[in-house]
């Protein structure tokens, strides 16, 4: 078993590099692979930290060979400028960018999203949907990615602050138009239950109707648990093994 998107101290994870991959050693995984935050995102490195990030992860492959493998990944947000060496890139929109330069957050708080909504979409929230899933429709193109990060990222507080309807016309066809954009492109899609390990959501994203839309059309995925912490590495991946395709 493998998990490929985590965080540490070097951007905004509670452990450092090391006592991840102690910790998936002892849950008995076979690969782990860390992927903290790249520059310009607002949890993000600086470009210098992630060199010295870089080379932290080349002595860890070093201690750890022949126990587990180690890879060193980087979660790539849309606006990122850092294009370094890698062994992996998540893509993901945590932001989009509006015509005056701000930003209106996806993933900060429910109160960000819903002042950057009512600020820039006349509180519209399925402009903002329609808006965010142009943007993912391009996060393969733009971040040169190997993996799409949690797909659904703009439900993240749907579940507690319900502010628009998942099976509104209008966001099952944003939706998708950029997961029939994505599964062009062969790149596996994250079943990712970080939201769950962190109280957000009892489902991991993308909702269950996006995963079943994206088997019924050839599309790939794989568990990730975006963990930010090492007791929740793997995080209830047995529930959603039988997904993996």
């Amino acid at each position: 078993m493998k998990d490929l998107h985590m965080h540490t101290v070097f951007s905004d994870g509670k452990n450092t590099p090391e006592e991840m991959v102690e910790e998936a050693i002892r849950l008995g995984l076979d690969t782990v692979g860390i992927s903290d935050h790249s520059h310009l995102d607002p949890c993000g490195m600086t470009l210098e930290a992630g060199a010295e990030y870089r080379s932290e992860l080349v002595r860890l492959k070093k201690k750890y060979a022949g126990r587990i493998r180690v890879l060193c990944g980087l979660e790539r947000d849309f606006i990122s400028d850092d294009f370094g060496d890698y062994d992996y890139v998540i893509g993901s929109v945590h932001l989009l960018t509006m015509p005056d330069g701000h930003h209106v957050s996806v993933d900060w708080t429910a109160e960000k999203q819903r002042e950057g909504v009512k600020k820039y979409f006349d509180g519209d929230w399925y402009a903002f949907a329609e808006s965010y899933y142009a943007t993912v429709a391009r996060v393969a193109e733009v971040t040169k990615c190997d993996i799409i990060g949690h797909f659904d990222l703009i439900t993240k507080f749907i579940e507690q602050d319900p502010c628009f309807d998942v099976r509104h016309p209008r966001y099952v066809k944003a939706w998708q138009a950029a997961a029939d954009k994505l599964l062009k492109t062969g790149k596996p899609f994250e079943i990712n239950t970080g939201a769950i390990s962190r109280g957000y959501r009892t489902e991991p994203y993308p909702a269950k109707d996006i995963r079943n839309y994206i088997r019924k059309h050839g599309g790939m995925m794989i568990l990730s648990s975006d963990s930010h912490q090492k007791n929740t590495i793997a995080y209830r991946f047995r529930d959603y093994i039988s997904e993996i395709r």
